[in-house]
């Protein structure tokens, strides 16, 4: 994904899902998104940290959820009949992240994303690709590679994998 320290990036002008976490609308590029689906059962798995909520079988696949509330440091989500599941690629490969509602598609020109404001030495932003605004909205767009690590992804893959396996020496 491109930095979001040029905001004119050619590669940040586009279609944004956007979403809610808590009161605060986000957005990741519409290409990082595979899907939307409602909340399925979800199976906890023992020893990953507290953000992973687990795995899901979709439609034969077993995929790892995370709760992207709680992985971006905010209060763990209330599920409600309005929360879903973007599956989205990150890292190259399937993660399904929980998000409280989700908004719509917007086209965002590259002339409204702005740079992710400096907020000091102790505040994460390096997972925000810029700020997107329209007429009444100011929106955070999430680089979910970013947002999610190579190293943590490897460990909610791991989880996924171990839980995949153990289905298939039950059937």
């Amino acid at each position: 994904m491109a930095q979001a320290t040029d905001p004119n990036h050619p590669s940040l002008a586009g279609k944004y899902l956007t979403f809610y976490l808590a009161e605060e609308e986000y957005g990741v590029p519409i290409l990082t998104v595979q899907e939307i689906i409602g909340v399925l059962a979800i199976t906890a798995i023992p020893g990953t940290p507290k953000w992973v909520r687990g795995v899901i079988n979709l439609r034969g696949k077993i995929i790892s959820v995370i709760d992207l509330r709680m992985k971006l440091g905010l209060s763990p989500v209330v599920m409600d009949s309005r929360t879903c599941i973007v599956v989205v690629q990150a890292h190259g490969a399937e993660m399904g992240v929980i998000v409280d509602q989700v908004s719509e598609v917007v086209d965002l020109p590259r002339e409204a994303i702005e740079s992710a404001p400096n907020l000091g030495a102790h505040v994460r932003t390096e997972y925000l690709l810029g700020i997107g605004k329209t007429a009444t909205k100011v929106r955070l767009l999430l680089d979910i590679d970013r947002a999610l690590s190579q190293a943590e992804m490897a460990k909610a893959r791991a989880a996924a994998t171990s839980a995949s396996s153990a289905t298939e020496e039950t059937q």
